[in-house]
């Protein structure tokens, strides 16, 4: 993990595999869980499902972080656990949030030039990509939150 901000903050982009398909209704309990557990850690983010697949942006101290990534790493819920990104933050993207939550249904028909951002962001090829994608998810997300 990088070294965190004077605030101590950073933010983990990760993506995982759920080992087996997961119903809304388990969803909902797992995350009535998390949100309760990450609010008294101080965690704050959000997560996207598709297709079994998971991105979460996790923002809190360093420390408590790594500890819940490690966490999440042994949980047998999840395989193929792979770290995006990692980067020291001065203010939280989420600050409202213990576990902001989307369900994610690919569309049918899309449109020319249409670029997937879960699919950017779940590829992790550079940096940059990576970057952008989260920035649109993020954006896509906070609209989609005030409804």
């Amino acid at each position: 993990m990088s070294s965190a901000s004077a605030t101590g903050l950073v933010s983990l982009v990760y993506t995982s595999t759920a080992s087996q398909p997961f119903r809304e209704t388990e969803l909902e309990q797992l995350l009535a869980v998390c949100r309760r557990l990450n609010d008294g850690r101080g965690i704050t983010g959000m997560l996207l499902h598709r297709d079994g697949r998971f991105i979460q942006v996790l923002e809190g101290q360093a420390d408590t972080i790594a500890g819940l990534v490690d966490t999440i790493r042994r949980d047998s819920r999840h395989r193929d656990l792979r770290v995006l990104l990692t980067q020291s933050i001065t203010e939280r993207r989420f600050p409202d949030w213990t576990m902001g939550y989307r369900a994610l249904h690919v569309g049918e028909s899309r449109p020319s030039g249409f670029r997937d951002s879960f699919a950017d962001l779940d590829a992790g090829a550079d940096v940059d990509t990576t970057l952008r994608a989260l920035t649109e998810l993020t954006l896509w997300f906070r609209v989609r939150a005030r409804d």
